[in-house]
C-alpha cells in the first residue's frame, strides 16, 4: 500500500468520537496549496468546484478536463505529503479498469461515486454491481467512497432508502458512504447502521462542521461551498476595483 493511500485510510479510521476528518475542497492547485498550507492533513476536490474553475457547469465538466486538474491539483501538495480524495461523479462514461487507471495516474488515493444521472437514481442493485468492479480495478488501497444520492431526489423515504443503498455499496466493497445531504437526525442513524465512516456535507447555513460531529459524522466535506464563497470574494474585489476603492 502507498504511504499515501494509507495515510488517508487511517485519517478516516484512527479517529475518537466526535472528531471527524475534515476536508476542504480545492478548486485548483493554488487552493491546494493554500489548504495544505494551513495544515489540513489530506483534500476531497469537489466536482462543482472544480468545474466552475475550468469554465463548466456542475455536471458538465469533461472527464480529460477533470482528470487533468486533479492532477495538478495531486501535484501541488505532494511535497507537503498531503493525501486527495477526488469526486469523480458518475465516472464519465468509463469502464472501472480505464476509471481506475485515470485515477490513479492522476495522483489521486481516494474518489467518490454518485449513484444518480440526471437527477434520478440508478437502480441499486446496478450500482452496487459498478461499485463491486471499481474496487476491483481500484485494488485495495484506495479509499472508495459511495455517494447516496436518496435525499437529493425526492424519494417518500430517504433515510430507508439510504439505508438499503448504503448496506448495498459497503457489501459491494465501498470504504465508506456519502448520503449527500441528509440531516444530522439521519446521518446518526446511518453511522450506527452502516459501520463505515459517513460522509456528512457542511453547508452555509447548516449543518456545520460541529452538528454534523454531533450526528457522528466520520468525515466532513463541502461540496463546491468553498470554492463558490472564494468566487463571491473575487466578485466582491472586482466590484471595488471597478469602482476605483482599490489601488
Amino acid at each position: 500500500m502507498t504511504d499515501a493511500a494509507q495515510r488517508l485510510r487511517s485519517l478516516h479510521h484512527d479517529r475518537a468520537p466526535g472528531d471527524p476528518l475534515v476536508l476542504p475542497g480545492p478548486w485548483d492547485a493554488a487552493s491546494a496549496r493554500a489548504f495544505a498550507e494551513a495544515g489540513f492533513p489530506a483534500l476531497a476536490t469537489p466536482s462543482a468546484g472544480v468545474s466552475a474553475s475550468l469554465g463548466h457547469a456542475d455536471g458538465q465538466c469533461p472527464g480529460d478536463e477533470m482528470f487533468a486538474a486533479i492532477g495538478r491539483i495531486t501535484r501541488a501538495v505532494r511535497a507537503l505529503d498531503v493525501p486527495v480524495t477526488a469526486d469523480i461523479e458518475r465516472g464519465y462514461g468509463l469502464a472501472p479498469a480505464e476509471l481506475a487507471g485515470r485515477l490513479h495516474a492522476a495522483g489521486a488515493v481516494g474518489c467518490n461515486l454518485e449513484d444518480s444521472v440526471g437527477g434520478h437514481l440508478v437502480d441499486a442493485e446496478a450500482q452496487a454491481g459498478f461499485l463491486a468492479a471499481v474496487r476491483e480495478a481500484l485494488g485495495p488501497e484506495t479509499f472508495l467512497n459511495a455517494r447516496v444520492d436518496a435525499h437529493l431526489r425526492g424519494v417518500a423515504d430517504p433515510l430507508a432508502e439510504a439505508l438499503r443503498r448504503g448496506r448495498a455499496y459497503v457489501a459491494a466493497g465501498a470504504d465508506g458512504v456519502y448520503p449527500i445531504g441528509a440531516p444530522p437526525a439521519d446521518l446518526a442513524v446511518l453511522v450506527r447502521e452502516l459501520g463505515v465512516p459517513v460522509n456528512g456535507l457542511a453547508r452555509t447555513g447548516g449543518p456545520g462542521v460541529a452538528e454534523l460531529a454531533g450526528a457522528g459524522a466520520g468525515r466532513v466535506t463541502f461540496g463546491g461551498g468553498l470554492a463558490a464563497r472564494a468566487t463571491e470574494g473575487v466578485r466582491a474585489m472586482a466590484s471595488k476595483l471597478r469602482a476605483g476603492r482599490l489601488p
